[in-house]
């Protein structure tokens, strides 16, 4: 459990470690950070282990033929644990939450760019009320980590570590990708000989797109660690309606709120959404008050306490082996 884990100075560090070269070896963060190889690897198998930490791989969010849709539903009260199961279960869903003010549930939802039939399925899902549907345009603010967790490194050991940043270009999927990608989205530092025997490619052809995926933007990894580490005891969903004029002062302002985890503007009534990360509830209001009442244009607000989430970047977790 979360509330039996607590992390040190060199936790944070190997961390932050892993967001800049998630799938950097043991020694080789090791070598950066001034610690044993076996000291790392300890470090990260003591978080995986408990379900706090993974890294997972994620295809971009941003191709030409996807399209990523912000959901909210509104199940009934008793069937709101078997909807967000049923929602969790699919490969095409993300960020599911249960919201503590509606009750109702929070994900995203990613199909390709002119599948609407997939919206409709889930109106038509048993014991599901209203269902709204913004697409995600562009992020604007954490995309590569919440800054709230990219602190504990110095400039020259983030330097050391961070992987060599290539333009997204389009690149077509070969045959055998969808199976790479499905077993990285498991997790995400699975070594290339596993790779290889479960997906029964072989392992210079895996080395060598999972080279390329990455550098034509096509695979991405995310480090999923649980905020309540870090001592952010509540996650917001917070909708903001900007005016067009003011809206890109106000992104590139959300990109520099440590708050902030993850921020997108969308379709929809609320022009931006941001998920915010916040130690308590007077945090929140200063935030509101502070940081988002000092932005101009700003025409409304609409906040969720996030009461638990249910599934984060990746699918949902196998047992540890």
């Amino acid at each position: 459990m979360v509330e039996s884990v607590s992390l040190d100075a060199d936790d944070r560090r190997v961390l932050h470690a892993l967001q800049l070269g998630p799938r950097a070896s043991f020694a080789r963060i090791g070598a950066v950070l001034g610690m044993s190889e076996r000291g790392v690897s300890r470090r990260y198998h003591r978080l995986r282990s408990q379900l706090i930490l993974r890294v997972v791989g994620i295809t971009r969010h941003d191709r030409p033929d996807r399209a990523d849709w912000i959901i909210q539903l509104t199940p009934a009260p008793a069937s709101v644990d078997a909807v967000a199961r049923t929602l969790a279960a699919r490969a095409d869903t993300s960020w599911i939450a249960s919201l503590a003010g509606t009750g109702g549930l929070f994900c995203i939802l990613r199909t390709t760019s002119t599948d609407f039939d997939m919206l409709a399925q889930l109106r038509r899902m048993p014991h599901v009320g209203a269902v709204t549907a913004q697409r995600l345009l562009a992020p604007v603010a954490g995309v590569g980590g919440w800054p709230g967790r990219l602190q504990a490194l110095t400039p020259e050991e983030q330097h050391a570590l961070r992987e060599p940043h290539h333009p997204a270009q389009p690149t077509p999927l070969h045959t055998d990708d969808q199976r790479l990608l499905t077993l990285l989205a498991t997790d995400g530092r699975m070594s290339v000989a596993r790779l290889a025997r479960a997906s029964g490619i072989a392992e210079s052809t895996v080395r060598r797109r999972i080279t390329e995926l990455t550098a034509h933007g096509v695979l991405m990894f995310e480090v999923e660690v649980d905020p309540k580490l870090y001592g952010r005891s509540i996650d917001v969903i917070c909708r903001l309606d900007v005016r067009p004029a003011s809206l890109r002062t106000v992104t590139e302002a959300l990109g520099t709120h440590a708050e902030v985890a993850f921020a997108a503007t969308t379709t929809g009534d609320g022009t931006v959404l941001a998920i915010l990360e916040l130690t308590d509830a007077e945090a929140l209001h200063n935030y509101l008050a502070d940081s988002i009442g000092a932005l101009p244009g700003v025409n409304r607000v609409h906040t969720e306490i996030v009461a638990d989430w249910i599934k984060r970047a990746g699918p949902l977790p196998l047992p540890h082996r």
